[in-house]
């Protein structure tokens, strides 16, 4: 058997031999061709070796992102330890096109996230409108409801393979050179332009540089657009825009909650995850973090004053005229007083930033330095604009912007609200402590918006009127308790009175405003906190001193707060200020004399003569209608809203007969008009005037008192009262036969061209609030009285001015009337 079996196994052994040596054979071959292949090409778009991209001529700037440059190709190198880290990107004009505005504006605020994919970056835009604690089963509803945007995708072109710091690039360029809506032009200003698209070729980025904790990216962007607003022979608009990305606190700052019977800036959310049967939204104040030290907890609870961990620093430019950088200083150390109200001290400091030559990396725009910018520009104003984290409203960074004409504006007011008083302020050229005194008040009033608060319009009218002409109460209270107020200078202090105080300083308001804000309360939660909040609120309730009354843009409802006046009397302040007015003008051309210059300066300032006295008129007419808002929690007595007594609304349309409407002849000087204009004077004393009636006769103050004589009967002033007081003060001449002058006659046309504004308005609809800057009335005036009331006035005028045209003998007014009872009649009967 063995002998018949031994040729097989011979065979298969020869073959399973012969078969192992060909696949080894085999084998060898294969791996000898792939080892002389060349190497797999990468495809396009994928990661290529750090060094292929990031080369040896790469221009590097080192920060929160290591930014290079390559040739003209700009790449961000994000560490992975910064992705999913959410970041504030803010947007602003830097520079525009002339007739645009100025630069600085803000024009978009987000926060972004960066994510990393496998061969992407994505920048995400973050929201924190609507909220919910992750712990809550409502938290995944309103992440699914809340899906973050893609703002921007990037292809990754290298990885940094760096066991301690790993990082990937990508190429920015196109984020910043397209028209990527969130970092371009508004829309606004699209529409407003015409601005089509965006054209590639005279776009491009400028800079881009990193700070340890901010990047900041200056482009330009260039539209084609229909309507320019300079230049239009181009057919586009060239702005410049920087945007600012801020890397935001890994632990955001301890909220504290908005109450908005103290002013400050703040933010809100709608947070479902709170205990309430609806959607509700929380308020919470924007406001630097200041903490106690560790160390000296115990010395603060025992009320001690305490440095807290990091103070308030602020840098005043190198650009700054030398002369007036120690009362910019003061201006900002100013509020150490209010801090230690807070219990802090040395909280708010002022400092030089360092030469370049003691740190040549100093930069105004790195995130870590706040910074009081002087700007050479023409423009009138400054302003104090704040970054906060928008998860717990803490103070990131400020830069005050200070343009050169400031000055122009100061000298102006200072001018015209004390000279009749005030012999430092006659002239056109102040002395330079003089000057440092006021650029140091409007330097504080800004650092206060920066810190957090508002302007606080109802603060000036807690002191009583004649308060502001003793120098004893001036000196001690300023002309405002709230530097936070627009009371400028004192006007109402007449030149009897000595040497009274001209201008408010940090004063009680401000002290207990920064108290409630900042104070730390140890050991509580930000929920917890609000009844001890709210109790320091009601330590000062009813108290005009610690009142808060908010700023109005558009129609003023409220009279006690309103912006340039002072005191607790719209009439009595007025008179005084009228009084000084004119002691001013007849000097003016003495006090503004210089041998050889032009007139410009006396022009310029007669200007500001009018406008103050225009201001007056409309503290006064704002009463009409006026409602009185002093806001308040269910745990106080007493209405928020209540109107202005009648009996004041009647004083006040009595004093407009008096110093607008009968026509003010001291503001008619020919000696001063035959050396600034060859005609002008009619026609400025009826705008004057047409201002003035039309606001008093606006569709919302008629509305308000329509509604105020239904609710309040015969103890309110109505809009018939108005109406009947406003014929018989304007409408005088037409009673005792007296001739009509050219002023008269122009203010009773208006008159008519306002009733008849009335007869074809359009509806007025409540508009919305701003956060309650903008208050307004709505109004269905096809189906309200003011039409019929319009109707009748235009009636009773009419027969009225037709029966004077036939008694008069001046032939002008005689014109004049019946030109009036034809106007009336076309407008009563348009057929």
């Amino acid at each position: 058997m063995l002998k018949k079996l031994l040729p097989k196994i011979l065979v298969i052994l020869l073959v399973a031999g012969y078969s192992q040596s060909t696949e080894a054979q085999l084998f060898k071959k294969k791996k000898k061709a792939e080892s002389s292949k060349p190497a797999a090409k990468t495809k396009k778009g994928d990661p290529e070796p750090y060094d292929k991209v990031i080369t040896k001529d790469a221009i590097t700037d080192s920060g929160l992102f290591d930014v290079h440059i390559v040739d003209d190709s700009h790449f961000y190198e994000i560490p992975d330890s910064l992705f999913n880290r959410e970041m504030l990107m803010v947007s602003r004009i830097s520079k525009t096109a002339s007739g645009i505005g100025f630069g600085g504006g803000k024009i978009n605020t987000q926060v972004l996230r960066w994510e990393k994919k496998p061969k992407k970056v994505l920048l995400r835009v973050v929201s924190y409108d609507v909220v919910a604690a992750d712990s809550l089963p409502v938290h995944e509803a309103v992440v699914n409801s809340n899906f973050e945007p893609v703002l921007y995708s990037f292809d990754i072109k290298a990885f940094k393979k760096d066991s301690l710091n790993p990082a990937t690039v990508i190429q920015v360029d196109e984020l910043f050179t397209k028209d990527v809506q969130a970092l371009g032009m508004p829309d606004r200003l699209k529409k407003r332009y015409k601005a089509t698209r965006l054209d590639a070729d005279r776009s491009y980025l400028e800079s881009l540089k990193s700070y340890p904790l901010n990047i900041e990216a200056r482009h330009v962007k260039t539209y084609n657009a229909g309507s320019p607003p300079s230049n239009q022979s181009l057919g586009s608009i060239s702005i410049e825009i920087n945007n600012s990305m801020i890397l935001l606190p890994a632990e955001p700052m301890k909220r504290r909650y908005f109450d908005k019977r103290v002013g400050w800036f703040a933010r809100g959310q709608v947070d479902y995850g709170l205990d309430a049967q609806e959607s509700k939204t929380i308020t919470f104040l924007d406001r630097w973090r200041l903490e106690v030290k560790d160390e000296d907890m115990e010395k603060f609870k025992n009320g001690e004053l305490v440095e807290p961990k990091k103070p308030i620093v602020y840098y005043v430019d190198r650009a700054t005229p030398k002369q007036w950088v120690p009362y910019i200083k003061q201006g900002i150390e100013d509020w150490q007083v209010a801090f230690e109200a807070a219990g802090f001290k040395n909280a708010i400091i002022a400092k030089d930033p360092p030469t370049p030559e003691e740190d040549p990396d100093w930069s105004p725009e790195d995130v870590r330095y706040s910074v009081v910018r002087y700007l050479a520009s023409p423009i009138p104003n400054a302003n104090g604009p704040h970054v906060s984290d928008p998860r717990s409203g803490e103070i990131l960074e400020s830069d005050i912007n200070w343009y050169h004409n400031v000055m122009t504006l100061l000298r102006n007011w200072f001018f015209v609200q004390t000279a009749a008083i005030n012999p430092e302020a006659r002239g056109v050229e102040f002395k330079d402590e003089v000057m440092g005194r006021l650029i140091r008040f409007v330097s504080s009033h800004e650092v206060g918006h920066t810190l957090g608060l508002p302007h606080n319009m109802g603060s000036s009218v807690a002191y009583p009127v004649d308060s502001l002409r003793s120098e004893s109460f001036t000196k001690k209270y300023g002309t405002a308790p709230s530097i936070m107020d627009y009371a400028r200078f004192n006007y109402v202090a007449q030149p009897e009175d000595g040497d009274v105080a001209l201008m408010p300083n940090i004063g009680i308001y401000d002290k207990y405003a920064i108290e409630w804000g900042y104070r730390p309360i140890p050991g509580t939660s930000a929920e917890d906190e609000k009844s001890i909040l709210d109790s320091w609120i009601l330590e000062h309730a009813g108290d005009p001193l610690y009142r808060f009354g908010h700023q109005q843009v558009g129609d003023v409802v409220d009279p006690s707060s309103q912006t340039e006046d002072l005191g607790d009397n719209a009439i009595l302040a007025s008179e005084y200020g009228i009084a000084n007015l004119k002691r001013i003008v007849p000097n003016l051309i003495e006090w503004t004399k210089e041998d050889g210059k032009n007139y410009d300066d006396l022009e310029t300032l007669y200007g500001q003569v009018l406008s103050q006295f225009n201001r007056y008129m409309g503290h006064v007419s704002n009463n009409i209608g006026g409602v009185y808002e002093n806001h308040k929690t269910y745990d106080q007595e007493g209405p928020v809203y209540t109107y202005v007594p009648r009996e004041h609304m009647e004083n006040c349309v009595a004093f407009l007969h008096e110093q607008l409407f009968e026509t003010p002849e001291w503001l008619i000087n020919p000696d001063l008009f035959a050396k600034i204009e060859y005609s002008g004077s009619v026609e400025r004393v009826r705008a004057l005037q047409v201002r003035a009636l039309n606001n008093l006769m606006s569709l919302g103050k008629m509305a308000r008192l329509v509604e105020y004589e239904a609710i309040h009967g015969n103890e309110a002033y109505s809009l018939l009262d108005l109406m009947t007081d406003l014929r018989r003060g304007i409408w005088s001449e037409l009673r005792y036969g007296r001739t009509i002058d050219t002023y008269r006659r122009n203010l009773q046309k208006a008159y008519v061209d306002r009733l008849e504004y009335i007869m074809n308005a359009e509806d007025q609809r409540k508009l919305p609030d701003f956060g309650g800057y903008r208050k307004s009335t709505a109004v269905t005036i096809s189906q309200s009285d003011l039409r019929s009331i319009a109707r009748a006035e235009l009636t009773t005028l009419r027969s009225a001015a037709l029966t004077a045209a036939n008694r008069t003998s001046d032939r002008m007014s005689k014109f004049h009337l019946q030109d009036i009872a034809k106007r009336i009649e076309k407008i009563l009967d348009p057929s």
